[in-house]
């Protein structure tokens, strides 16, 4: 029951926190942009099915993920599904160790993982420059305000 409340109230929380961070304008500008969300959230998608993709083709060459340390057949639905799995966990986090990568497929998770540790970071820097572009722009405007006051008197 504790852990049922416990979840609840995290839930309700993180909710609020995303609400009040993308609508409520506590500050004089926003920079949320739903536009690089999108195209964030989109390059993920890409990113993870290509790299699932990628994995599902080349486990026909041979076994390129282990699950739980065993080498195992699995019919082609079932190394598709561990294919996106473990391309989302790749992706997304370090990974769980429940789904290893061998020979060839390390080197592809490697890259997959510093694609999924990059892209977060190239999004904040193009936030930030925006925002430092629009202050830049601000403080133009104002200083042309001010010569155009100063001519007038």
């Amino acid at each position: 029951m504790v852990a049922i409340v416990s979840i609840i109230l995290i839930l309700v929380l993180m909710c609020g926190s995303l609400y009040s961070f993308i609508f409520d304008k506590a500050y004089k500008k926003s920079y949320f942009s739903y536009e690089i969300f999108y195209t964030l959230l989109i390059i993920y998608f890409v990113v993870l099915v290509g790299f699932g993709l990628l994995y599902f083709l080349l486990s026909f060459s041979g076994v390129l993920l282990v699950e739980d340390g065993k080498l195992g057949e699995v019919d082609r639905l079932e190394s598709l599904a561990h294919s996106f799995y473990f391309s989302g966990v790749t992706l997304m986090t370090v990974g769980y160790g429940d789904i290893t990568p061998v020979g060839w497929g390390r080197l592809i998770a490697l890259i997959e993982a510093l694609i999924g540790y990059i892209l977060p970071a190239t999004f904040f820097l193009k936030i930030w420059q925006a925002s430092t572009e629009d202050n830049i722009e601000e403080e133009d405007q104002e200083e042309k305000d001010k010569e155009r006051d100063i001519n007038y008197l």
